[in-house]
Protein backbone atom coordinates (compact mmCIF):
# COMPACT_ATOMS: atom_id res chain seq x y z
CA UNK A 1 0.00 0.00 0.00
CA UNK A 2 1.25 3.61 -0.95
CA UNK A 3 -0.23 6.60 1.13
CA UNK A 4 -0.65 9.91 -0.69
CA UNK A 5 -1.10 12.99 0.86
CA UNK A 6 -2.71 15.37 -1.81
CA UNK A 7 -1.83 19.52 -1.38
CA UNK A 8 -3.56 21.82 -2.99
CA UNK A 9 -1.02 24.60 -3.34
CA UNK A 10 -1.12 28.02 -1.26
CA UNK A 11 -3.38 30.57 -1.80
CA UNK A 12 -2.16 33.08 -5.12
CA UNK A 13 -3.26 36.56 -6.01
CA UNK A 14 -6.10 35.37 -7.81
CA UNK A 15 -8.20 34.34 -5.14
CA UNK A 16 -9.58 37.37 -4.01
CA UNK A 17 -11.54 37.53 -6.91
CA UNK A 18 -12.29 33.62 -7.65
CA UNK A 19 -10.30 33.99 -11.51
CA UNK A 20 -10.19 30.64 -13.10
CA UNK A 21 -5.98 30.10 -12.90
CA UNK A 22 -5.13 26.89 -14.75
CA UNK A 23 -1.83 27.31 -17.00
CA UNK A 24 -0.99 30.44 -15.65
CA UNK A 25 1.47 30.85 -13.38
CA UNK A 26 0.27 33.36 -11.02
CA UNK A 27 2.14 33.73 -7.59
CA UNK A 28 1.55 33.11 -4.39
CA UNK A 29 0.15 35.62 -1.76
CA UNK A 30 1.47 36.22 1.79
CA UNK A 31 -0.91 34.28 3.09
CA UNK A 32 0.13 31.10 0.53
CA UNK A 33 3.82 31.42 1.45
CA UNK A 34 2.48 30.66 5.54
CA UNK A 35 0.43 28.26 4.23
CA UNK A 36 3.64 26.50 2.45
CA UNK A 37 5.40 27.30 6.17
CA UNK A 38 2.54 25.67 7.81
CA UNK A 39 3.14 22.45 5.02
CA UNK A 40 6.30 22.10 5.77
CA UNK A 41 6.04 22.32 10.02
CA UNK A 42 3.63 19.17 9.37
CA UNK A 43 6.47 17.90 7.04
CA UNK A 44 9.18 17.91 9.01
CA UNK A 45 7.36 14.73 11.30
CA UNK A 46 5.39 13.08 8.84
CA UNK A 47 7.96 10.22 7.73
CA UNK A 48 7.03 11.19 4.16
CA UNK A 49 9.39 9.44 1.60
CA UNK A 50 9.01 11.79 -1.94
CA UNK A 51 7.85 14.93 -2.57
CA UNK A 52 6.45 15.71 -6.17
CA UNK A 53 4.97 18.70 -7.58
CA UNK A 54 3.28 20.09 -10.62
CA UNK A 55 5.85 22.20 -12.76
CA UNK A 56 3.59 25.59 -11.70
CA UNK A 57 5.06 27.71 -9.41
CA UNK A 58 2.18 28.16 -6.77
CA UNK A 59 2.61 24.47 -6.34
CA UNK A 60 7.04 24.09 -6.64
CA UNK A 61 6.66 27.16 -3.90
CA UNK A 62 4.07 25.50 -1.66
CA UNK A 63 6.29 22.00 -1.95
CA UNK A 64 9.69 23.38 -1.43
CA UNK A 65 9.60 24.00 2.11
CA UNK A 66 8.11 20.56 3.16
CA UNK A 67 10.90 18.35 0.90
CA UNK A 68 13.42 20.89 2.94
CA UNK A 69 12.00 20.07 6.12
CA UNK A 70 11.81 16.55 5.74
CA UNK A 71 15.88 16.52 3.52
CA UNK A 72 14.00 15.32 0.74
CA UNK A 73 14.26 16.47 -3.10
CA UNK A 74 11.01 17.53 -4.71
CA UNK A 75 10.63 16.38 -8.03
CA UNK A 76 8.51 17.94 -10.60
CA UNK A 77 5.69 15.67 -12.68
CA UNK A 78 4.07 17.29 -15.97
CA UNK A 79 1.03 15.28 -14.95
CA UNK A 80 0.28 17.27 -11.91
CA UNK A 81 -0.18 20.41 -14.17
CA UNK A 82 -3.51 21.69 -13.64
CA UNK A 83 -6.22 21.19 -16.22
CA UNK A 84 -6.53 23.74 -19.08
CA UNK A 85 -9.36 26.19 -18.98
CA UNK A 86 -8.97 27.33 -22.83
CA UNK A 87 -11.23 30.77 -23.15
CA UNK A 88 -12.23 30.92 -19.04
CA UNK A 89 -7.77 31.22 -18.21
CA UNK A 90 -7.88 33.96 -15.84
CA UNK A 91 -11.43 34.94 -16.17
CA UNK A 92 -14.48 34.72 -13.44
CA UNK A 93 -17.56 33.17 -13.84
CA UNK A 94 -19.22 36.68 -14.56
CA UNK A 95 -16.77 37.63 -17.22
CA UNK A 96 -17.53 34.25 -18.84
CA UNK A 97 -21.25 34.37 -18.66
CA UNK A 98 -20.94 37.77 -20.35
CA UNK A 99 -18.37 36.33 -22.79
CA UNK A 100 -20.55 32.92 -23.61
CA UNK A 101 -22.94 32.63 -21.68
CA UNK A 102 -24.48 29.55 -23.41
CA UNK A 103 -21.31 27.46 -23.03
CA UNK A 104 -21.02 28.45 -19.15
CA UNK A 105 -24.43 27.24 -18.14
CA UNK A 106 -23.53 23.65 -20.06
CA UNK A 107 -20.32 23.63 -18.24
CA UNK A 108 -22.17 24.03 -14.91
CA UNK A 109 -24.61 21.39 -16.36
CA UNK A 110 -21.78 19.04 -16.88
CA UNK A 111 -18.58 20.21 -16.29
CA UNK A 112 -16.30 17.08 -17.60
CA UNK A 113 -18.53 16.63 -21.21
CA UNK A 114 -19.21 20.40 -21.75
CA UNK A 115 -15.91 21.44 -20.59
CA UNK A 116 -14.87 25.49 -21.27
CA UNK A 117 -14.19 26.04 -24.54
CA UNK A 118 -10.64 25.61 -25.65
CA UNK A 119 -9.50 23.63 -22.51
CA UNK A 120 -8.36 20.16 -21.85
CA UNK A 121 -10.63 17.25 -21.80
CA UNK A 122 -11.24 16.99 -17.60
CA UNK A 123 -10.90 12.98 -18.66
CA UNK A 124 -7.29 13.40 -20.00
CA UNK A 125 -6.41 15.40 -16.89
CA UNK A 126 -7.73 12.63 -14.39
CA UNK A 127 -5.96 9.90 -16.36
CA UNK A 128 -2.86 11.54 -16.44
CA UNK A 129 -2.58 12.30 -12.62
CA UNK A 130 -3.60 8.92 -11.68
CA UNK A 131 -0.78 7.36 -13.48
CA UNK A 132 1.30 9.47 -12.33
CA UNK A 133 0.36 8.09 -8.94
CA UNK A 134 0.19 4.56 -10.21
CA UNK A 135 3.94 4.84 -10.91
CA UNK A 136 4.89 6.05 -7.77
CA UNK A 137 2.99 3.40 -6.10
CA UNK A 138 4.90 1.07 -8.26
CA UNK A 139 8.46 2.60 -7.06
CA UNK A 140 7.26 3.12 -3.71
CA UNK A 141 5.05 0.50 -2.98
CA UNK A 142 5.31 1.46 0.97
CA UNK A 143 6.09 4.85 0.82
CA UNK A 144 4.09 7.86 1.85
CA UNK A 145 4.26 10.59 -0.86
CA UNK A 146 3.15 14.28 -0.49
CA UNK A 147 1.90 15.13 -3.91
CA UNK A 148 0.99 19.39 -4.15
CA UNK A 149 -0.95 20.06 -7.11
CA UNK A 150 -4.22 21.86 -8.26
CA UNK A 151 -8.03 21.91 -6.87
CA UNK A 152 -9.70 20.92 -10.14
CA UNK A 153 -6.76 18.64 -11.32
CA UNK A 154 -6.98 16.44 -7.42
CA UNK A 155 -11.08 16.86 -7.47
CA UNK A 156 -10.95 15.16 -10.67
CA UNK A 157 -8.05 12.59 -9.66
CA UNK A 158 -10.29 11.98 -6.33
CA UNK A 159 -13.36 11.04 -8.17
CA UNK A 160 -11.60 8.83 -10.53
CA UNK A 161 -9.67 6.57 -8.06
CA UNK A 162 -12.78 6.37 -5.83
CA UNK A 163 -14.96 5.55 -8.97
CA UNK A 164 -17.34 8.72 -8.54
CA UNK A 165 -18.56 10.15 -11.74
CA UNK A 166 -16.42 12.75 -13.08
CA UNK A 167 -18.87 14.98 -13.51
CA UNK A 168 -19.82 15.27 -10.06
CA UNK A 169 -16.55 16.52 -9.26
CA UNK A 170 -18.14 20.02 -8.29
CA UNK A 171 -21.01 18.82 -5.95
CA UNK A 172 -18.93 15.97 -4.28
CA UNK A 173 -15.88 17.64 -3.42
CA UNK A 174 -16.57 21.59 -3.79
CA UNK A 175 -13.51 22.65 -2.42
CA UNK A 176 -9.94 21.95 -1.58
CA UNK A 177 -8.62 24.10 0.68
CA UNK A 178 -4.84 26.02 -0.08
CA UNK A 179 -2.52 24.22 2.04
CA UNK A 180 -4.82 21.26 3.23
CA UNK A 181 -4.10 17.53 3.97
CA UNK A 182 -6.10 15.15 1.89
CA UNK A 183 -4.89 11.33 2.57
CA UNK A 184 -5.24 8.55 0.29
CA UNK A 185 -4.40 5.30 0.29
CA UNK A 186 -3.37 3.00 -2.44
CA UNK A 187 -3.38 -0.45 -2.86
CA UNK A 188 -3.87 -2.91 -6.08
CA UNK A 189 -7.39 -2.65 -7.60
CA UNK A 190 -8.74 -0.13 -4.40
CA UNK A 191 -8.19 3.23 -3.24
CA UNK A 192 -9.41 4.94 0.63
CA UNK A 193 -9.76 7.99 1.27
CA UNK A 194 -8.57 8.31 4.63
CA UNK A 195 -9.08 12.17 5.44
CA UNK A 196 -9.96 15.30 3.51
CA UNK A 197 -9.08 18.64 4.08
CA UNK A 198 -7.47 18.38 7.60
CA UNK A 199 -5.27 21.55 7.91
CA UNK A 200 -1.71 21.39 8.24
CA UNK A 201 -1.13 22.12 11.39
CA UNK A 202 -3.75 19.67 13.24
CA UNK A 203 -2.38 16.68 11.17
CA UNK A 204 -1.37 14.36 13.74
CA UNK A 205 1.86 12.94 12.62
CA UNK A 206 2.52 9.03 11.06
CA UNK A 207 3.60 6.77 13.42
CA UNK A 208 5.72 4.66 11.05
Amino acid sequence: MTDFILVRHGETVWHAENRYAGRTDVPLTDRGRDQAAALATWAATASLTAVRSSPLARARLTAAPAADACGLTPRIDERLYELDFGRGEGLTRDEMRQLFPERVAAFLADPVENHLPGGEHPRHAAERAAACLADLAREQPDGRILVVAHSTLLRLLLCHLLGIPLADYRRVFPRLHNGALTEIRLAPGRTALLSLNTPALTQAPALH
